[in-house]
């Protein structure tokens, strides 16, 4: 055990130090013009076409322009300052890959700093190395040097009034209950990007939509006079022995439409068979289009009509009928919607369909995460070569043990990432668990270098460290449960919250119950819990608990009175006390299984035991684990019980020990992390599609609250069963 922690304390100093730039790109917008073309477009903004393809998937190269399509025009690259500044013509990106040759319009003067390098200078500025290069001849023969000043070139940006949306082309829409911003887009026809623009006041993070707000969005074909011309139309080859009443059956035509639409159909004296005519696509209304009556799915780039149709379990035909836009091909960015009901290999969260994406089978292994550890280690407190005093001050000192733990599982975490190909710079500093500590640290660190930070687990500390990386969009994850006034959307709140779990224990019970007698026990902190399950459980029955000094316990009698014969018992036990708790599992399990004081009794009583709110009263060394195994002692819980698998047994072979359940947290809650960064090296946009991981010991769900950050959702339900902790479900 000393060895453990000895290593883990040395493990902080030989880390490498990192270095990275998290930016932000500028957006334009461009409203596009009957007769305008991409590489018309392309020009007039000084890029590439192959720029706006990138960022408008949904348009095609060798495809027509359609007007009133909002396109995406990317422009220079800044420095994020906050990400409350942003208007109507930003949104967040990475930098372009290719820059065509520029003319500056100026230059501005930047003086190196220590560490800099070529490469996140350019990118700072949004400009190439080469053209660092060129207006700096310098480098071409001398390496770059602290306090030497380069010539920045800058350059022309399109005037806004160049791309004003025309009003006349637009509405408003009313948001209606139950409708989401997926199942908006699918009936306009539009992306989710497009919406965005269009609705500068919507959250880029959260996907919340409240009812009643007003949506600006481009009017529908057909909907006014001056729109009419816009009518689309489909090919259509005449087949052997077709007739117009098969014809208006088939498409809700009339055939003296068709007939004025086609007038080589008279000059051939009727339909012939090998015959290509248009008919008008009729929009069939599909009635209301909500989460109530649909789930939806926006499609992804390079996806085909065979991984769609595989993925839902569904016909291309039935997708069509669903989707008739899909007629006129498959393209990125669609919104497509799919029957309440359907099944596939995938997952749901408010009516929008989520991929299951195998990270292990997805990462990028050019991606090269850069991460920082800040956890309170103190080790100006701590003598390594004293290891007796060093083990002591570890068992006594939780917030060290804790900290020690994390990391320890951390590190494998990085072994692991690293046999799969992913170089991930990293930094540890310890902040001692002082607010002041952690802004010293602040005032030296440039927070913008990290891709993640993890930690400090004090909710100050935390909170002041949150605040200073929003401002570039840096992600913070903290690593143990916070009850906070933290309101910021790049805080990632791993640990699931009490509410979640108490929620998920009783919709677990409310899942399984079928006639059994609800009991409630709870002392006086807990009487709000006690009367959140009285409402979802109606019929229960509450035993008081007596409060005295320092004696607290219930009335035997009045437990026996309410207890049944007839059925089983499901007694909720809702305390933080241990000796309540101890208390009460004795006196619960010698009633499990046996007669009441009654004559006429012949049925042996039965109990199971359950909390809404597992908490360390609950794993006092004072409670009896058999009394617990008796009583199938149930809970919902953040963690489950490890067998010895490949990370137990890498554990071991580091550290020469077990794995703790803050090791196992630790790997789990880093690696999960790592993954995703391997596999786009933006957490905060990998979480907006991402559903559920899972590993050793610990689930990830992270839903985006409307106001705060992102919160984790999973747990698992707890058993005593046999003498060992299960997991149900």
């Amino acid at each position: 055990m000393q060895n453990k922690f000895k290593t883990s304390l040395l493990a902080i100093a030989l880390l490498l130090l990192a270095s990275s730039k998290i930016l932000a790109q500028k957006f334009d917008t461009h409203a596009v013009k009957e007769g305008e073309t991409l590489e018309g477009i392309a020009q007039r903004y000084g890029i590439t076409t192959a720029s706006i393809l990138q960022y408008n998937k949904e348009i095609k190269a060798d495809e027509k322009l359609r007007a009133n399509t909002i396109l995406v025009i990317p422009g220079e690259v800044k420095t994020i300052k906050s990400p409350e500044d942003e208007v109507a013509s930003l949104i967040r990106g990475i930098m372009q890959d290719s820059v065509v040759k520029r003319e500056p319009v100026g230059f501005t003067i930047h003086k190196v700093r220590k560490r800099e390098t070529l490469y996140g200078i350019a990118k700072r500025y949004a400009i190439t190395e080469e053209e660092l290069k060129k207006f700096n001849k310098q480098l071409y023969a001398s390496q770059l040097k602290k306090k030497m000043e380069l010539r920045i070139p800058k350059y022309r940006t399109p005037k806004p009034e160049e791309h004003v949306l025309d009003p006349n082309n637009y509405e408003k829409y009313v948001v209606a209950p139950k409708e989401t911003r997926w199942s908006i887009a699918h009936k306009y026809g539009i992306t989710i990007d497009s919406m965005l623009i269009l609705n500068p006041g919507l959250s880029k993070t959260s996907n919340y939509l409240a009812e009643g707000y007003g949506l600006l969005l481009p009017k529908m074909p057909g909907s006014s006079v001056e729109n009419q011309e816009t009518q689309l139309y489909i090919s259509y080859t005449v087949p052997p022995k077709m007739n117009f009443y098969r014809l208006e059956k088939d498409f809700g035509v009339k055939s003296g439409e068709i007939i004025r639409l086609n007038p080589e159909i008279t000059e051939r004296g009727g339909l012939k068979e090998g015959m290509v005519i248009r008919i008008p696509e009729v929009k069939r209304d599909p009635g209301e289009i909500n989460t109530e009556n649909y789930i939806f799915y926006e499609v992804k780039p390079k996806q085909t009509e065979f991984r769609l149709t595989r993925k839902f379990g569904i016909s291309w035909s039935d997708l069509i009928e669903l989707n008739p836009d899909l007629k006129n091909g498959l393209k990125a960015g669609m919104v497509l919607k799919l029957p309440k009901d359907q099944e596939g290999d995938f997952e749901v969260r408010n009516s929008l369909v989520l991929d299951k994406i195998n990270l292990l089978d997805s990462i990028n292994v050019e991606n090269r995460p850069k991460v920082l550890f800040l956890l309170p280690f103190r080790l100006d407190r701590l003598n390594l070569n004293d290891k007796e005093t060093v083990t002591k001050t570890i068992t006594n000192r939780k917030s060290l043990k804790y900290s020690l733990g994390l990391y320890s599982g951390a590190l494998v975490a990085l072994d692991s990432i690293k046999s799969l190909g992913i170089s991930v710079d990293v930094k540890t500093l310890d902040n001692q668990l002082d607010l002041n500590k952690t802004k010293q640290i602040l005032l030296r660190e440039n927070i913008s270098d990290y891709n993640v930070i993890f930690g400090p687990p004090d909710l100050r500390s935390l909170k002041e460290i949150s605040v200073q990386a929003a401002q570039y969009r840096v992600p913070v994850v903290a690593p143990v449960l916070t009850n906070s006034d933290i309101s910021l959307g790049n805080v990632f709140f791993s640990y699931t919250n009490v509410e979640v779990l108490r929620t998920r224990m009783l919709e677990y019970v409310e899942n399984h119950m079928t006639d059994q007698n609800i009991l409630v026990i709870a002392d006086e902190s807990n009487k709000s819990v006690e009367e959140k399950i009285v409402e979802r459980f109606p019929n229960a029955k509450v035993v008081l608990v007596k409060e005295e000094d320092e004696n607290i316990g219930i009335d035997r009698d009045k437990l026996a009175s309410v207890l049944s014969e007839d059925v089983e018992n499901w007694v909720f036990v809702e305390s933080d006390n241990f000796k309540l708790i101890s208390s009460l599992v004795s006196i619960l399990n010698a009633f499990n299984n046996t007669l009441l004081d009654i004559e006429e009794s012949k049925e042996k009583i039965k109990l199971r035991m359950f909390t809404t709110g597992m908490n360390d009263g609950f794993e006092n060394d004072v409670i009896s684990s058999t009394h617990l195994s008796n009583l199938n002692f149930t809970y919902p819980s953040v963690f489950r019980e490890v067998p010895t698998n490949a990370f137990v047994k890498r554990y071991r072979k580091r550290f020469g020990d077990s794995p703790d359940r803050y090791a196992v947290r630790g790997f789990d809650l880093v690696y999960d992390v790592l993954l995703k960064l391997a596999y786009k090296n933006d957490l905060i946009g990998v979480s907006k599609f991402m559903g559920a991981t899972e590993y050793n010991g610990n689930k990830f769900d992270y839903e985006k609250d409307p106001i705060s950050g992102y919160f984790n959702q999973a747990s698992y339900i707890m058993t005593y069963e046999d003498m060992q902790i299960k997991e149900l479900e």
